[in-house]
């Protein structure tokens, strides 16, 4: 693509130098510029990214032939100033690669908890009913039938629109994406055509970047208000939406696309009825537009009722019938590090989950609660450098849940484990029925909780889920909360 082609995207700028220059590649990361890339200056995010102007000089050094800016940079390359940055990063990937969303049916799933495993839901569905699929999320970017690890969930412009890109060129014809609120926040979605937006539940999650709740709301509700606004008979738009959220009148007031809702305990469009939960899975009745059907869930959790009701939702609209939904329901096995079951062949059940938030813990332990016969054995930690006021929170969740709890690290970044375990412990009640042990190693604290676990009990251990390493102020390791388990669990 031309410089001058790029240029012309924007009607305010400043332009410097010779815009006849040929750009093969986009990069906002110096590190990873190649020889005839334009490196894009997006502005520093207190806390969660630096200056990139500042790095303008290592990207030329490493091949970059232009500059998109917000101020001046000394180097001698042609730029183009804009306004916002971010917002010119989002623009020029869509054109870059020919806008590829409007080749295909781009589904967006934001909320709190549950994107990770409605997508693979959602995909698991399609893709049993003969549709060709991809992913992107945070266990990674799925095309073709193979997954490509990623480093953030919702990719930046660059990235996302160049997977994009590759997977039309593999004949996908819809893609599944998790789109989180700092990936809305930032402009990393701007450009994509979804044709559903999906709305999972909203609970306290990322204060540390938003700064409030309302912020936070509203953050995810870009989703829904940049659906299209057209009314077009072969360009339709759908906002799925959990009728049960509190915020659900919120999001369902911010769309002009067609609302279409789930829920259990609201009139919804889709609903479930007769709902029964053992260890083995859920059971019950599908109720919806396009008639009724039993369905048997091998998942555990009440909330994974909700993640395959707002699936089942995707499903219809898109024309799949009942016996083909209940079908792929029938035959899930479980998504990694959700409530991922670790099995030895020991008597005790052993879970691994990505819970993070307060509601994400209250939600698995409450499920647990709902079918075990012994005790709940709880090991969790909180992130560093991440939403303080949650700890507590979650400690109080823990002990109201568990019988045996042990607070340890989850990856605690630049701060002392410690003093991210004693924030924890301040929320922790205890009773005659809770013990507690803080241990800041985490391998340790899942040997204990093995240790400890005898026939007919739980132990959940949540906060990193598929996640395979720990970070630390001064290095990252290896880690991988499975892997520890199943060690812990041979050897007992």
């Amino acid at each position: 693509m031309n410089l001058k082609e790029i240029a012309d995207l924007f009607t305010i700028k400043e332009i410097e130098g010779n815009m006849e220059v040929e750009i093969t590649g986009l990069q906002m990361d110096s590190r990873k510029v190649k020889q005839g890339d334009l490196f894009i200056c997006v502005p520093a995010i207190t806390g969660f990214l630096e200056d990139r102007h500042d790095y303008a000089k290592d990207a030329i050094r490493n091949g970059a032939v232009a500059l998109i800016v917000e101020h001046d940079v000394d180097v001698v390359v042609p730029k183009i100033f804009v306004k916002d940055a971010r917002r010119a990063m989002a623009v020029i990937a869509s054109n870059f690669y020919h806008h590829p969303s409007h080749e295909m049916k781009l589904i967006g799933i934001t909320g709190t908890n549950g994107k990770t495993t409605t997508s693979y839901i959602i995909e698991k569905i399609y893709t049993d009913y003969g549709l060709k699929t991809g992913l992107m999320g945070n266990n990674g970017i799925k095309m073709n039938g193979n997954m490509y690890p990623t480093d953030i969930n919702t990719q930046e412009p660059p990235t996302l629109q160049r997977n994009l890109r590759k997977m039309k060129e593999y004949n996908t014809e819809y893609c599944v994406m998790e789109v989180t609120s700092q990936g809305l926040d930032m402009k990393r979605v701007m450009g994509c055509n979804f044709r559903t937006a999906i709305f999972t539940n909203l609970t306290q999650d990322h204060m540390d970047y938003h700064g409030s709740m309302e912020q936070y709301r509203n953050a995810k509700g870009l989703l829904f208000s940049r659906l299209g606004n057209t009314c077009k008979s072969n360009d339709e738009k759908y906002a799925v939406l959990n009728a049960d959220d509190p915020s659900f009148e919120y999001f369902r007031k911010l769309s002009t696309a067609e609302v279409i809702t789930y829920g259990i305990n609201n009139d919804a469009d889709v609903t479930a009825k007769n709902i029964t939960m053992t260890a083995q899975g859920i059971r019950f009745l599908l109720i919806t537009f396009k008639g009724e059907i039993d369905i048997h869930l091998p998942l555990v959790g009440s909330f994974n009722i909700y993640n395959a009701l707002a699936s089942i939702t995707a499903a219809l609209i898109e024309g799949i019938p009942l016996e083909n939904i209940r079908s792929s329901l029938s035959q899930l096995s479980s998504i990694r590090g959700r409530m991922e079951i670790v099995d030895e062949g020991q008597d005790f059940l052993v879970l691994v989950d990505y819970a993070h938030t307060p509601d994400a813990l209250e939600n698995v332990l409450k499920s647990i609660n709902a079918f075990t016969t012994g005790k709940v054995i709880t090991v969790f930690g909180c992130g560093g450098d991440r939403d303080k006021g949650k700890r507590p929170i979650m400690g109080e969740i823990a002990s109201r849940y568990s019988n045996l709890v042990f607070v340890t690290s989850d990856n605690p970044r630049s701060e002392d484990p410690i003093t991210i375990i004693n924030d924890i412990e301040k929320g922790m009640k205890t009773s005659n029925s809770l013990k507690y042990e803080l241990l800041a190693d985490r391998e340790e604290a899942i040997y204990k909780a093995i240790k400890e676990a005898t026939s007919g009990d739980v132990v959940i251990i949540a906060g990193k889920g598929h996640e395979t390493s720990q970070t630390f102020k001064h290095k990252t390791i290896h880690f991988d909360d499975k892997e520890i388990a199943r060690k812990a669990i041979s050897e007992k």
